[in-house]
């Protein structure tokens, strides 16, 4: 009769909780944080191809906020990248980088089968996105 070795206390702690894990998520289990769009004309259902904010004061101040709370923990505070994703303040404006961050931000993006970038079409509204993107452009650099 074969016998199992018994692992000692750690290791068997160890084991137990990797056994017992729950897959990853691509960016933690972290819950999207609502983003307050008073003051902006509402946008309906049929997604803008081009930002329809661009420039607006109030836009840039709702972005601030929005991405600074759904954003940040991977792109970096005030839009600084550490490495972990690109660098929001390279992103072309006008049409070409509204182009790209539509794509982005309502799809996600898989690389290698792995969740790089959560979809947030239907989690955040059309008009929180696209405040989020005025505040993009406003942080720009060259």
């Amino acid at each position: 009769m074969r016998t199992v070795p018994r692992l000692a206390g750690s290791a068997a702690l160890a084991l137990g909780l990797a056994l017992s894990a729950q897959p990853v998520l691509a960016h933690g289990d972290v819950q999207p944080q609502p983003v307050d769009t008073t003051g902006l004309e509402p946008l309906g259902d049929e997604w803008r191809s081009e930002n329809p904010y661009r420039g607006n004061a109030t836009a840039i101040a709702i972005g601030d906020s929005g991405y600074n709370q759904n954003c940040a923990r991977c792109h970096g505070l005030q839009v600084i990248s550490g490495g972990l994703a690109p660098d929001l303040r390279y992103l072309e404006k006008g049409q070409e980088g509204d182009t790209w961050f539509q794509e982005r931000v309502r799809h996600g993006a898989l690389i290698n089968g792995v969740t790089k970038m959560p979809a947030f079409e239907g989690v955040l509204s059309q008009e929180a996105l696209w405040a989020i993107r005025s505040y993009l452009e406003a942080k720009h650099e060259e």
